[in-house]
Order: structure tokens, then sequence, then C-alpha cells
């Protein structure tokens, strides 16, 4: 049974402060091992800086309510006018609330429906969004255009972030990550998703 009722909630209005990011765990028989949301990245890939890129930018500060960072190419690319260093793409990271919140609209983009092929092996769920119109609560603008979306999904249990902190870093073992069965377990008895075998 999902934590929320897809029913008698209007994703439209909804918004991160009627949720509850503590809710949407999967329990286990220690507080240690329950999976949770991470975090949720949402990226726009425009492949050039100039107009296109700000309006990718607008697009995405709109969705997510936060204002995205630019991201660099990372080489030069000749025949397509990229040069190392220039912005071509933007991103947001979201976390707690913001990200189940726009989780849930973006998944009610692709009807709650993932193919068993966006699951990684280290609990990383990815997904892409062919229009952001389609993303509840969005209105086409014709002077902002329609943009497609990648959306990644980081399940993690407490203790993750021994492998970012900067005193005492360390590596999480094997049988503390999140395994792809147990990720889309997450998905399907939390959020209520159909995963496509």
């Amino acid at each position: 049974m999902p934590v929320i009722d897809l029913a008698q909630v209007d994703l439209k209005a909804l918004t991160p402060d009627q949720l509850d990011w503590r809710k949407f765990v999967l329990p286990t028989d220690h507080p240690m091992r329950v999976i949770r949301i991470e975090k949720v990245v949402a990226n726009i890939g425009v492949g050039q800086s100039g107009e296109r890129l700000e309006r990718a930018a607008k697009v995405l500060e709109e969705l997510t309510q936060q204002e995205p960072s630019y991201r660099l190419a990372k080489r030069s690319i000749k025949d397509w006018d990229v040069r190392k260093g220039e912005p071509i793409g933007v991103a947001v990271t979201l976390r707690r609330n913001k990200a189940v919140w726009f989780l849930l609209r973006a998944l009610a983009a692709v009807d709650f429906t993932l193919r068993e092929g966006s699951f990684d092996d280290w609990g990383n769920v990815s997904f892409g969004i062919r229009e952001h119109i389609m993303i509840p609560g969005t209105k086409y603008e014709p002077a902002v255009g329609v943009w497609g979306l990648n959306v990644v999904t980081v399940l993690a249990r407490p203790g993750l972030r021994i492998m970012y902190r900067r005193r005492a870093r360390s590596d999480v073992g094997r049988e503390h990550r999140v395994t792809r069965e147990e990720a889309m377990k997450y998905f399907q008895e939390v959020l209520g998703v159909k995963i496509i075998r």
C-alpha cells in the first residue's frame, strides 16, 4: 500500500509543505536498514549556451521552485561548436520534502510506470520525461517552448554520508547499499509505481 493515496491528492495543488519525507521509507526490522530517498536530481541538457539555455533554466526553476546550477562541457567538440568549460546544461538537486514532492509529480507525468531498465545495481533510478508540460500543474508558455528532462532518484540507507564527509571518510559496505531488487520494491510499495518487465 503506497504511503500517499493518489486518488485523494490533487498533485496540481500539492506543495512541499504538505508532505513529510520521513514517512516515505521502506520499513525493515532495524532502523539503520530502512530505505529512503536521499536526493532527486532533475536536469536538462541543451548542448549549447545562450538564450536556449536560459529558457531551460527558467523551466527547471518553475518546475522545482529552486534555482538551477549550470553544467559545463567537459571537452571541446568542434563539429557541435562546443568549447570546454562552456555551460551546456542545467540541473537541480532536491532533498527531503521538495524531493518527494517533485518525484511524485514527475512520476505522474509517466503514469506511475517505469521500465525495469531504469533501475541500476546501486539503488539509483533514472527516467526521462519527453515534455515538461506533462507534469501536473505546469502550463504551456509559447515564449519558453517545450523541454524534455531527466529525473534521477538516489535511494539510500542511513549512513551513506560516510562516503562523502570530509573527515574520516570511508566506503559503504556492499551489504548496506541498496540493491536493484530493493529499489524496485521501494518504488512499488511506497510510491505505488508499476514496473514493466
